[in-house]
């Protein structure tokens, strides 16, 4: 086993006593904490001091060097300080963690001709996001009040190409949803100010369309076109109706972010109410693992900082507590934004009631979150030393990788790879597999292979060394590595692992039919109590790879089923592979699509048409439309 040489303390001198962030990294170089300091030189000592908290102990104790990164001021520290922490997501620090996946309605100003769409997920460079909303059909039930006022597209722009290609509109056109510029019933400036108008009302901005709605109604009516005033009167009781659903909350017209919290020992909730205009447009909840040894004034500030990272930046926000830093970060909110941001803690008014109920939402929503245990920080400890003690391990595995194969006969098998750390799924490292054995179906030998191919390219990655941005993918060990199967692939991977050398990892097999565990050297399986949390553990990323595996194969396979009648045709190409595609939709609608039909694809020559029509027709079926009304 590889010996972990503990972190030197480094020369006092050697540190420079300006402003900075500092990282430490762990023994596969990899950043476990990210922190910053007015005086890095005062800062780094207080770690190399006798009395620490034990969240504090534990980090030093893993940490094998530290690393600073010197800046010009405060301000530039916190900044760098909230990106790395965002790049690396160190485990020592505090973490974030969704409550849940919010919607967002979105408006696509980046592309030519904008649509309103729910997104989730990382947002888009040009698109206006409104919300979090709750759920995704609240955001349908605003839309379908909306458009009737401001008729916008909301079509994939698959169906925005077929229609316009086509010449014909769909049916959100006919039902007035839709002001039609596929068909050029209106053009693209035109439909981006309809466009820009629906964003200007979801900020807030109401009594403009109000007014023009009522001004054109009156007009209407004065010229006694009677038929087009009730029209306009419709679009202005669903815009009032639209403008009832959002909660007023402010006599003012005022815009804020409203924080709510509620913290133990080890966890705190977070609630945030979006106010814009005096109204609830959104919110958001997150919950938070106390990884670090922090005060109530320095939780709030970390949470202010990572929400604003990529996020919208109101005029003032409202948090329960003066957060810590509260210049500093006032001062990098203002940057952030272009003008002034005050934090402030109402203390009367209704500025206070709202801070009470986002507080009580924030309450309820730590109350559930208990009942989930799997996720508490504390739990997921005793499991990973649990884990440790059944297995025999010098230390709890905190990175743990899990293989699986997947395949029905002798072609396409794959491999997949799922990572744990910390006792949680870690998918930006996952990976697929393409077994490329071919020497019939050999479940042991494509293991070998899966296992082969992941600690070639670590040993790879680690003789060219770690500067290189693009060679992290496999960059760092596990603690522990499972392998899903018996005796015959544990001892399969095993010795590849000792043909490359690697001496300091772990290596079970989880057998499904008495989930037993075996381990080398060792003739009989260990027998984890039915109920452990360790066997629970085991079984959560064995049924992940499992899952993994499976969705692969199953998408290899749809592909290999789908395309294949498509193979092999004189002239067609992959490009012109995808426009038959893209333009009919699927290939039955192209095995069913007459030559008249496939010459009407753009990009598709006569020959190759037709040599596509008689590779899905041979028996020579009917050319042509005219041909079929001829018969």
């Amino acid at each position: 086993m590889q010996v972990r040489r503990p972190l030197e303390r480094p020369e006092a001198g050697s540190i420079p006593t300006s402003s900075g962030v500092y990282m430490f990294l762990d023994a596969s170089r990899r950043v476990i904490y990210v922190g910053k300091a007015k005086s890095l030189r005062a800062r780094l000592s207080n770690y190399f001091a006798g009395d620490l908290h034990p969240r504090t102990a534990a980090m030093v104790e893993a940490a094998a060097d530290v690393e600073w990164i010197v800046v010009s001021n405060e301000v530039e520290a916190l900044q760098l300080e909230v990106t790395l922490i965002k790049q690396h997501r160190p485990r020592y620090n505090v973490r974030y963690r969704d409550d849940k996946s919010y919607p967002y309605l979105a408006v696509t100003l980046d592309e030519e001709v904008p649509r309103a769409r729910v997104m989730r997920g990382r947002r888009r460079k040009g698109v206006k996001y409104f919300g979090p909303y709750a759920h995704a059909y609240a955001i349908r039930d605003a839309l379908d009040l909306l458009l009737r006022t401001f008729p916008m597209r909301t079509c994939s722009q698959g169906v925005f190409d077929r229609c316009r290609r086509r010449g014909r509109p769909c049916l959100l056109f006919h039902i007035e949803r839709c002001a039609g510029p596929c068909v050029g019933a209106v053009g693209p400036d035109e439909h981006r100010r309809i466009a820009l108008e629906l964003c200007n009302f979801l900020e807030g901005d109401t009594r403009p369309v109000l007014d023009r709605l009522e001004a054109e109604m009156r007009a209407a009516a004065n010229k006694q076109e009677y038929e087009h005033a009730a029209k306009l009167r419709d679009q202005l009781d669903n815009v009032r109706k639209a403008i009832e659903k959002q909660q007023m909350v402010s006599s003012k017209r005022e815009d804020m972010d409203v924080i709510g919290m509620v913290e133990d020992d080890l966890e705190a909730a977070f609630q945030v109410f979006f106010v814009r205009g005096g109204r609830v447009t959104g919110r958001k909840g997150y919950v938070v693992d106390k990884v670090e040894d922090l005060e109530t004034e320095q939780l709030v500030a970390g949470f202010v900082e990572r929400t604003y990272l990529d996020s919208e930046v109101p005029k003032q926000v409202l948090v329960p507590v003066e957060p810590a830093e509260r210049e500093l970060i006032e001062s990098w909110l203002a940057a952030e934004r272009g003008t002034n941001v005050s934090l402030r803690v109402p203390h009367r008014g209704e500025k206070r009631a709202l801070l009470e109920t986002v507080t009580q939402n924030a309450k309820e929503q730590f109350a559930q979150h208990r009942l989930k245990r799997s996720s508490d920080f504390a739990a997921r400890s005793r499991q990973l030393k649990e884990l440790q003690d059944q297995l025999g391990l010098q230390e709890a595995p905190l990175r743990i990788e899990c293989f699986d194969i997947s395949n029905t006969g002798p072609t396409e098998a794959v491999g997949s790879m799922v990572v744990f750390e910390d006792g949680l799924p870690k998918r930006s490292d996952y990976r697929q597999f393409a077994i490329k054995w071919s020497q019939g179906q050999d479940d042991f030998a494509n293991m070998g292979e899966v296992i082969r191919r992941r600690f070639q390219r670590y040993l790879e990655e680690r003789e060219a060394g770690r500067d290189d941005p693009t060679s992290r993918r496999f960059a760092y060990p596990p603690n522990l590595v499972v392998v899903d199967g018996g005796k015959g692939q544990l001892n399969r991977a095993v010795e590849v692992m000792d043909d490359l050398g690697i001496d300091d990892v772990a290596v079970v097999a989880l057998a499904k039919r008495m989930e037993e565990v075996f381990i080398p050297g060792r003739p009989n399986p260990i027998v984890i109590p039915r109920g452990s949390e360790s066997l629970y553990l085991l079984q959560h990323i064995r049924d992940e790879a499992h899952r993994f595996a499976v969705a692969y194969h199953r998408k290899r396979r749809g592909k290999r089923m789908t395309q294949s009648v498509l193979d092999n045709i004189a002239g067609l190409g992959e490009v012109r592979r995808k426009k038959l595609l893209r333009h009919f939709g699927s290939v039955k609608r192209i095995r069913g699509a007459s030559l008249d039909d496939l010459l009407e694809v753009q990009g598709v020559p006569k020959a190759v048409a037709e040599a596509v029509y008689e590779a899905l027709h041979p028996n020579g079926a009917s050319r042509g439309g005219d041909e079929r009304r001829a018969s």
